[in-house]
């Protein structure tokens, strides 16, 4: 690996936030944190606060789309954080788990209990419906008002509203986690068997990614929606979608080269720069147009056992001129960038 030719640890603002960080993201203006322990910790300039949002619970996924954090725990609820703190319960699915969570653009919400998906509109209708093998992958398709649902052998495009069977995308085997492409046009999932599998929409036409020695985990487009970045490798491996044929036929381009995983990307939103956060701590930018690599943070002592420092989340302010990242040993950081 070639070492970052310029390093901006200098402009990170350092945190604990006590727990593992499962979403760490921006409320407006505010960095936030949604922990493992039930609580959202906000960073506000000169003072930090606390929130209790799953009282003895454990957050098990967190989502937030700039001005909602909406997170679900292990107590069966699902709620809603603003940036002052106020929180709403959306739901309440009591005795059972929220395996899954997704946000829409227009303040949709969906989340996943087993084999059941609820959908939950801006005025608070709730639509639902039962797959036949566990669902954890959701993702709202940006043209309508239509989810994306991942469970075995393929992925379901369900339209709440509408009466009917939702469409299949099929592929044989367990989908994970899930993306779709801005435009609306692509969908990937991740699949137990290390590798990727994509379909464009408009024809079912699949598309086969693999070569990753790791699940993915961390999805992220850029902001033309020309380029999918991955973790997964020891790399950060993105996948070029220029063409109605998304990757096929095509090699993926690598960046941040290291002897340690990718776990968490983050593509800026506006500039061919994504934010790399691997299993070891350390956080890096890579800009596409040349190759050049910016350390954000390292771990003092990358020999020792680096089990449980991962960077479990990575998010940009939508300015781009901010970078908030938290990690499973409960470290967390803020960059000003110059």
């Amino acid at each position: 690996m070639t070492s970052p030719i310029k390093s901006l640890t200098a402009n990170v603002t350092l945190l604990e936030t006590g727990a593992e960080v499962v979403c760490a993201t921006f409320l407006g203006r505010t960095p936030a944190f949604a922990c493992t322990d039930g609580t959202v910790m906000f960073s506000d300039i000169g003072e930090e606060r606390r929130i209790t949002v799953h009282p003895d619970a454990v957050t098990l996924c967190a989502q937030s789309d700039g001005k909602r954090l909406v997170s679900g725990g292990d107590d069966g609820r699902v709620v809603s954080v603003s940036q002052d703190g106020t929180t709403s319960e959306l739901a309440n699915e009591k005795g059972k788990w929220i395996d899954g969570l997704t946000l829409g653009r227009d303040g949709a919400t969906a989340w996943s209990i087993t084999k059941t998906v609820r959908s939950r509109d801006a005025k608070g209708e709730v639509k639902s419906r039962e797959f036949t093998s566990s669902a954890r992958g959701l993702c709202y398709i940006t043209k309508g008002y239509r989810l994306a649902v991942t469970h075995y052998n393929g992925v379901s495009l369900w339209f709440p509203n509408m009466v009917g069977e939702p469409e299949q995308l099929k592929w044989a085997g367990s989908h994970l986690d899930l993306t779709a492409s801005p435009d609306a046009k692509f969908v990937v999932s991740a699949m137990q068997e290390n590798s990727l599998h994509g379909w464009r929409v408009a024809d079912k036409k699949d598309m086969r990614m693999t070569g990753y020695p790791a699940k993915t985990r961390s999805f992220s487009w850029s902001h033309d929606g020309k380029w999918l970045a991955t973790s997964g490798a020891e790399a950060c491996v993105i996948w070029p979608f220029q063409t109605t044929d998304g990757p096929m036929g095509k090699p993926p381009r690598e960046c941040g080269v290291r002897a340690a995983r990718v776990s968490r990307v983050a593509f800026h939103p506006s500039a061919l720069i994504v934010a790399l956060g691997y299993d070891d701590g350390w956080v890096m930018l890579c800009r596409m147009t040349d190759g050049a690599e910016i350390l954000v943070r390292s771990v003092s002592d990358p020999g020792a056992d680096k089990k449980g420092r991962a960077i479990s989340s990575l998010a940009w302010h939508p300015e781009g001129k901010r970078l908030v990242y938290g990690s499973e040993d409960g470290q967390a950081g803020i960059l000003d960038l110059p």
